[in-house]
């Protein structure tokens, strides 16, 4: 377990948005040996809702657009994903 003062000194560099992606990515990663497209889908859209329901003032609006493409991206990724 982290002491909590090491995660607040790491989050104080950085902004909301900025956190966000690198669990989005981080999850991605953690994900990729299921080989499963359906969960990267439902991950995406999970971010996505997340990107957009963050407010602007704690992340750049470019985060929100980040937002739009991922909810457009994962349906697409979970439709298209083999049974």
């Amino acid at each position: 377990m982290l002491p909590l003062q090491l995660i607040d000194s790491f989050l104080l560099n950085y902004n909301i948005g900025q956190a966000l992606l690198f669990v989005f990515i981080l999850t991605t990663v953690g994900a990729l040996p299921l080989k499963s497209q359906r969960i990267i889908g439902i991950n995406t859209i999970v971010f996505g809702l997340i990107f957009i329901l963050t407010p602007v003032s704690l992340a750049k609006p470019h985060y929100l657009f980040l937002g739009i493409v991922l909810l457009v991206a994962g349906p697409l990724l979970y439709v298209t994903a083999r049974r």
